[in-house]
């Protein structure tokens, strides 16, 4: 099917809906539909966004004839999950290739030229022609900010014209380029005067052929519209262009340049949206999953805000409503890439020398294990992957056609027990199995078994005492624990969000925060508890001073807090609330050192668990509770909202209904005084 033909539309096919307008339509729906499943066959983990993309765009696409102003589709995602890559292939999918704009949004670059510094520079330099459909990409668009992070404005240089475009699509000319123009026309008329009366060098010679230089006519050509030969308005004389400039000026219509028929994709990373993740480009360790559905619970409301730290809100009402949001890949996708990513350096070695690998489960996990930085998206893997497979496969095949071994068999690559090695195997012509090793670099598994056997004891027996506590509890699992970590020394626990802290809630996470001290002191002893609870004593103190002073959960119900500013009319007499805060850090204390003092069988489990394998995910966190007599629940991450709400509070106003005769409680009146 040829898809570049399937956007023109003729007069006729705008006003006469018969059979070969009906059968345009269907072909174009065809074609999206081809469009959107290649898309899925290539670009993993982001079907939703896909389709979503594919809707957004299907009346453009359609039925462009009833697009009157720019169709905005707005792109947002970390770094690495395939925005542009999307972009540019559904343009080459939908045969638009040769109308396609990429524009790289960097506001601050100076210095450039009139046509790199516009939008509409660069629409005019390309293959999209007024009043048609084309494709144009706003890349990077974070980096375009207009406003600071105090909310001051921010000069920008480039690109201002953008704004418009966004508006209605219709552009105006470069005044600037205009001027120009008519400047170097005025100097033409000088130089000639001069000539005539002989005071210039030129007295006496030929006058020039060619009146404006190759770049002011093709300015000229492209503001006005005109379709004369580039060298023939390179000859006219300056009467004749400041007559079409007098008609251009007169002219509203001839004035505007209409790309109102455009597809416009915003492209960009909002890392502050993405606050929980973004910045943490070193974690190799946290499950992808995790960061994923972090991720996937991004809404329309989330863009908007973190759009505001950035843009003015007059400009973010321009970008629409269309926002399409990438959550980071799961591990299910960056497993799939890791396969096809495999099976293309297979083929290719086997397009090349005949030789067939088969890798192992064994070297998929490693290369997970290694390759994944959840929060970077697929570069790191396609860069890890590659320094880990070509250059070994390429040694193998040559020790493969050294040896003579038979061709017409699939070599087995697995990873040798030390994790140092790849074992290539392989059949000789007796059938006699041979093998060789080629030493391979894991970065990451080096750094996860720095640890000593006393380091790895205090790690497993501290998070231990977290994970115990927060099951206990919350009833629920932990999302995972681990000590064998890379990313930073040490371990942590991951538990997943609260969308309501009720009373209770913080005084159990208070206690959690405080279990991997309590545990090193049940286990160790008093005097053999390390410093390695530093961070959590910061942060639960944290936590006791907002119950405190800020939620009015004590006894004290003012808000209490510090202030620099007259105006702020808070109470700031923080002393009394400091003995509180101590108070109920002891009693979380105790009240953690109980916890674990009664299930010191479940501690056990839970280290030797964490010293054999370096994690607990949630359903073998279940288990060795279960084993413990003590039963929890595992979490079903089904929705894109997740956070947790622990408290039954439907159930309790059910309740509070019932007890009230189903009669809700009559509002005193405003004047009474019990509203005085």
């Amino acid at each position: 099917m040829d898809l570049s033909t399937l956007q023109e539309t003729t007069p006729r096919e705008r006003h006469t809906p018969g059979t070969a307008q009906r059968e345009l339509l269907a072909l174009r729906q065809q074609a999206l539909a081809q469009a959107a499943a290649q898309l899925k066959a290539e670009l993993f983990g982001i079907d939703d966004v896909i389709d979503r993309v594919i809707d957004a765009i299907r009346a453009w696409y359609v039925l462009p004839q009833l697009i009157t102003r720019p169709v905005i589709v707005c792109l947002w995602g970390l770094t690495g999950t395939g925005k542009t890559q999307l972009t540019r292939r559904l343009a080459q999918l939908l045969g638009f290739y040769d109308r396609f704009v990429e524009v790289q949004m960097d506001g601050f670059s100076h210095g450039a030229s009139y046509r790199s510094s516009s939008i509409s520079g660069m629409l005019g330099d390309s293959g999209i022609h007024e009043g048609m459909p084309g494709i144009l990409v706003l890349d990077e668009f974070q980096r375009f900010r207009t406003v600071d992070t105090k909310g001051a404005d921010v000069k920008v240089e480039r690109y201002q014209d953008v704004w418009t475009l966004l508006s209605d699509g219709r552009l105006p000319p470069a005044l600037s380029a205009l001027s120009n123009i008519e400047r170097k026309l005025a100097d033409a008329h000088y130089e000639a005067e001069r000539a005539e009366d002989g005071d210039d060098d030129r007295a006496g010679k030929k006058p020039y052929r060619f009146q404006l230089d190759a770049w002011d006519a093709q300015e000229l050509k492209r503001m006005l519209k005109l379709q004369e030969p580039l060298s023939a308005i390179m000859q006219w004389p300056p009467a004749k262009v400041q007559a079409l400039f007098a008609s251009f000026q007169q002219s509203s219509h001839a004035w505007e340049t209409d790309y109102s028929k455009l597809l416009v994709f915003v492209c960009g990373n909002l890392d502050e949206m993405y606050h929980e993740t973004a910045q943490r480009v070193e974690d190799c360790d946290t499950d992808a999953d995790i960061f994923h559905r972090l991720t996937r619970k991004l809404s329309l409301i989330d863009v908007k805000k973190a759009l505001s730290e950035r843009f003015k809100p007059e400009q973010i009402a321009r970008l629409g409503n269309e926002h399409v949001i990438y959550p980071s890949f799961n591990k299910a996708t960056y497993e799939q890439l890791i396969r096809n990513l495999c099976a293309r350096y297979c083929d290719d070695i086997a397009a090349q020398c005949g030789v067939r690998f088969a890798i192992g489960q064994d070297v998929h996990d490693e290369l997970y294990a290694n390759a994944v930085f959840p929060a970077q998206g697929t570069r790191p893997l396609f860069s890890s992957v590659h320094a880990i497979l070509s250059a070994n496969l390429v040694n193998a095949a040559l020790w493969v056609l050294e040896q003579q071994l038979p061709l017409a068999q699939d070599f087995g690559i697995t990873l040798a027990a030390d994790k140092r090695h790849l074992v290539v195997r392989g059949a000789g012509s007796q059938g006699i199995e041979q093998q060789a090793q080629f030493a391979v670099t894991l970065e990451l598994n080096r750094l996860k078994q720095r640890a000593n056997a006393d380091f790895r004891a205090l790690l497993a027996v501290h998070e231990a005492g977290h994970g115990l506590v927060y099951c206990l509890l919350f009833g629920q699992a932990p999302q995972e624990v681990k000590i064998n970590i890379a990313s930073f020394e040490g371990g942590y626990n991951s538990f997943a969000g609260l969308k309501v802290t009720t009373r209770q809630n913080a005084l159990d996470m208070m206690c959690v925060g405080l279990a991997g001290r309590v545990a090193e002191e049940l286990v160790f002893g008093e005097m053999a508890c390390t410093t390695g609870a530093e961070q959590d004593y910061k942060q639960v103190t944290a936590e006791a001073a907002r119950f405190i002073r800020h939620h009015g959960f004590g006894t004290r119900l003012s808000r209490t807090d510090v202030t620099v500013e007259l105006d702020n009319h808070l109470n700031t007499d923080v002393d009394p609330s400091n003995a509180a805060i101590e108070e109920l850090l002891q009693s979380q204390y105790q009240r953690a050192s109980a916890l674990l003092g009664q299930h010191q069988g479940a501690i056990t489990r839970l280290v030797e668990a964490l010293l054999d394998h370096g994690m607990i995910a949630q359903p073998e966190m279940q288990t060795l509770m279960a084993q413990s007599g003590v039963a929890i629940a595992v979490v079903a991450h089904t929705g894109p909202d997740e956070a947790l709400i622990l408290e039954p509070f439907a159930a309790r106003l059910a309740a509070f209904r019932q007890q009230n005769g189903g009669q809700a409680a009559t509002a005193p009146d405003s004047e009474s005084p019990a509203c005085l």
